[in-house]
Order: C-alpha cells, then structure tokens, then sequence
C-alpha cells in the first residue's frame, strides 16, 4: 500500500546532520530521511501513548465509568478464567 508523502523542510544542527549522514553510510540507518522519519514516528507514538494515559487516568476518576468497566470485568470473569485456564494445559 503505498503511503501519500509530503515535503517538508526542517533545520538541524549541523553536528546531528553529520552523525546522521555518518550512520547512513556505515549502514547503520537507510537514509538521513528514514533515520529521520523513524524519530518523528517514535516522538508521536510516546506522545499518542501519553495522551490515552491522561486519558485513562482521568477515566479512573468518573465513578460512572469505573462502575461500567466493573461490571464489564465481572460479565467476562469466567470466559477469562476458562481461557487462563486453557492456555496453562498448553
């Protein structure tokens, strides 16, 4: 599946450019772009993973939720007992 791209320009300090051309021809990375690409995916991924951990702490707080999710749990207790249980035997 081929991905839409866009341009877009960014200053780095010269001495991080340097390293990043450096392990692009040692092999280390494919290119100064992917090594690049790769950090900005890596940067959102921490910052998507903080934000639903903001989220679930502030759902821990609503008494509403907390008392739906209970139930929820107990609804599958036994489902996820017998699968427990299964994969042990395994």
């Amino acid at each position: 599946m081929s991905q839409v791209v866009k341009n877009y320009t960014f200053s780095l300090p010269i001495n991080l450019l340097t390293k990043l051309k450096r392990y692009s021809n040692e092999g280390y990375v494919t290119s100064v772009n992917a090594a690049v690409k790769e950090a900005i995916e890596t940067y959102v991924k921490n910052i998507e993973k903080q934000k639903l951990y903001n989220q679930m702490k502030e759902a821990a707080q609503d008494s509403i939720f907390m008392e739906d999710l209970e139930n929820v749990m107990n609804d599958f207790l036994y489902s996820d007992f017998e699968a427990t249980k299964e994969n042990k035997k395994q």
